[in-house]
């Protein structure tokens, strides 16, 4: 049985908290951001397969040839792990507040791959 490789940090990065937030700045008042980026800071990290997340907030795949997917994989190649997701339940879609690039990279080492993320 082949094992597992393990690509994940277990805790988002410091610096994906206020890129979360400029990201949702755009779609909600800076309050309603704020507030959003509190609870993600304070949920636990939780793991969903990558196919799920990319099919959940409707976004388009990245090609490999996008300079910030290509960046994940060389990291993910030289065994450097990747950052948890965040991800923000919208109204009809799921909003991936930051992680967008490092979900991508995982689907192309395969679609079923679980992703750690933080979801609220």
């Amino acid at each position: 049985m082949e094992e597992e490789i393990n690509y994940w940090l277990s805790d988002p990065e410091e610096h994906d908290f206020p890129a979360a937030q400029d990201y949702l700045e755009l779609l909600y008042s800076p309050a309603e951001a704020e507030q959003k980026v509190d609870l993600l800071k304070a949920a636990p990290t939780i793991q969903r397969k990558a196919k799920d997340i990319l099919r959940a907030s409707m976004l388009t795949m990245l090609p490999k040839s996008n300079i910030h997917v290509k960046t994940n994989l060389k990291r993910v190649k030289k065994g450097l792990k990747l950052s948890p997701i965040l991800l923000v339940r919208g109204n009809d879609k799921l909003i991936i507040a930051d992680g967008y690039h490092r979900v991508c990279a995982i689907y192309f080492l395969s679609e079923d791959l679980l992703v750690p993320c933080r979801l609220v």
